[in-house]
């Protein structure tokens, strides 16, 4: 019993010692008072994790294309402090069909003086200035989708290259696909397949720099749309970095 006790112990405190250790700018914004409802996602969003494997640092600016209730947003307006700035942009024909988070985030974003709002058109994603990363959640898949115009997700990959500094990165985390199946689900299970957007976005110019396997959900059969109760908020989701050469 002690001696199983005691390999309970040691097997407890290496996996303490195996979890990687926030940036302490990434750090200091996730323990931030001010998003404590955010925290309690943290569990299942990963936001301060996705974050690090993204390599936010002070100072930096970052685009949050379509940033929804501004979870993302609260996390990098911490991370990057304020010598830096987040742009949350809302493409204007999102912004008409969906037209119950933009008035919320405004409202949000005059609490943190390193926010600006912008509203464009889809197709035409850009900034006041270069910026280090631009990131977009569950949102790439909507792209080519009659709402969105639809926009052709390689004028959305061009546009972000253009928007970038050299070195810049690219995030982009989307619910999965069947394998093979393209755009096709893009607009009825609101899914897309990686292997699509690995070719999309490198067809920009954009290297692949790798992959998270943080939201990736094995139980998920990629076959429900992901609003269905039995999935929704667990979906499997892929998690890509591409990076602008230079």
């Amino acid at each position: 019993m002690i001696k199983a006790f005691a390999f309970a112990l040691l097997a407890g405190t290496a996996a303490i010692a195996a979890a990687p250790k926030l940036p302490a700018n990434i750090a200091h914004a996730a323990a931030d008072p001010a998003r404590h409802d955010d925290a309690a996602k943290d569990a299942t969003r990963h936001g301060p994790e996705l974050l690090a494997f993204a390599g936010v640092k002070p100072g930096q600016t970052v685009i949050d294309l379509i940033p929804g209730g501004g979870y993302w947003t609260r996390l990098f307006a911490g991370a990057v402090g304020a010598s830096g700035h987040v742009y949350g942009v809302w493409p204007a024909e999102y912004a008409k069909v969906d037209d119950d988070e933009p008035g919320p985030y405004k409202a949000l974003a005059t609490g943190y003086p390193n926010v600006t709002v912008l509203e464009q058109p889809a197709a035409a994603l850009a900034a006041p200035e270069r910026v280090d990363l631009i990131f977009t959640a569950q949102n790439y898949h909507d792209y080519p989708d009659p709402f969105m115009g639809p926009t052709d997700p390689a004028v959305l990959d061009k546009a972000a290259y253009a928007a970038l500094k050299p070195g810049g990165a690219f995030l982009v985390i989307d619910h999965v696909a069947t394998a093979g199946s393209g755009l096709r689900d893009t607009n009825t299970l609101h899914r897309i397949d990686p292997a699509v957007v690995k070719a999309q976005v490198t067809a920009a110019g954009f290297r692949f720099v790798g992959a998270s396997k943080l939201l990736a959900n094995p139980a998920d059969d990629h076959t429900k749309k992901v609003f269905d109760k039995t999935i929704r908020g667990h979906t499997d989701q892929f998690v890509y970095l591409f990076r602008k050469p230079g």
